[in-house]
């Protein structure tokens, strides 16, 4: 994670610290246990496998629905931007469908893990050839959430993805069928 990542989490961090004694004074007011919410999110990535090893900023906003204290099913549009190497250059974004299965674990702070599917659009520039990679793979990730007022949460979250690539594209030339990434990233979701 570079530095604008690193400051980007710690200022997140910071205000959700700041707030927590008045959303913990706000602990007697009921909160909405089911509804349709937004989010947007920052954070860093660590791309691994042969040249395609990098860091790197990434955006996300995503729409879903709290069913109840316990489960939600999300959309999301992730964009990574691009990675790679001088002579092979990634650039990737998707849409991820997830299950988010939430424990509280007070009135405003839970942990979560998820599960889905990414459907994602890697196009990459390798040796003066072009070639895009359209599919769709798995994905697992997990976080912590922290109601800072009645509608607005803030939370981080890590996950994994991984995208493949034709190894006989480009020559032979890419000597691994695509990278993986791990995802670190801090955002707000507000509850309608």
């Amino acid at each position: 994670m570079n530095s604008t990542t690193r400051f980007a989490c710690a200022t997140v961090l910071m205000a959700t610290a700041a707030a927590a004694p008045a959303a913990w004074a706000q602990s007697g007011v009921e909160r909405e246990q089911s509804g349709p919410y937004i989010s947007g999110s920052y954070g860093g990535y660590k791309s691994h496998g042969g040249e395609f090893e990098d860091e790197n900023d990434m955006l996300a906003a995503a729409l879903g629905y709290q069913f109840n204290p316990f489960f939600a099913l999300e959309a999301e549009y992730i964009d990574f931007g691009n990675f790679g190497e001088d002579d092979v250059e990634g650039k990737l974004k998707g849409v991820g469908l997830s299950a988010v299965g939430r424990i509280p674990l007070t009135d405003s702070f839970g942990v979560y893990g998820k599960a889905g599917a990414f459907a994602s659009a890697f196009d990459v520039d390798a040796f003066d050839e072009d070639e895009t990679y359209d599919e769709v793979s798995p994905f697992v990730g997990a976080g912590v959430d922290f109601r800072v007022t009645q509608q607005l949460t803030a939370f981080a979250e890590y996950n994994h993805y991984n995208v493949d690539i034709d190894e006989d594209d480009f020559n032979g030339q890419v000597t691994n069928d695509g990278p993986e990434f791990d995802t670190g990233r801090v955002g707000l979701k507000y509850q309608f």
